[in-house]
């Protein structure tokens, strides 16, 4: 199950990675250098990409636990609506309508 989930430190390396590409692209723009090597660049940016699409990935799975309880209260919540008013018909208290 580990490799379901992202850890908390994963995050951060993440996070270090797209600041590292941040003032890099900085860097080389402000040098005049920013399509220099637009090769390295797109390597880069694969890497981010596909360390993005696991974070994405991991961070929306639903353990089966909490799947179930995603159904559970999908249920619940279908079966009720507090939009729906009384039959005319229904008993209502009091008896007599007042």
């Amino acid at each position: 199950m580990a490799d379901e989930t992202y850890d908390p430190a994963r995050i951060e390396r993440l996070c270090d990675l797209l600041r590292a590409l941040a003032r890099r692209i900085v860097v080389l723009d402000a040098e005049g250098r920013l399509l220099a090597d637009p090769g390295a660049l797109l390597r880069e940016l694969g890497d981010l990409r596909s360390e993005l699409f696991r974070y994405e990935v991991r961070t929306t799975f639903d353990t089966p636990e909490t799947a179930e309880h995603r159904r559970i209260v999908g249920e619940a919540n279908g079966a009720w609506s507090p939009a729906v008013e009384p039959d005319e018909e229904d008993d209502t208290w009091p008896p007599d309508g007042r």
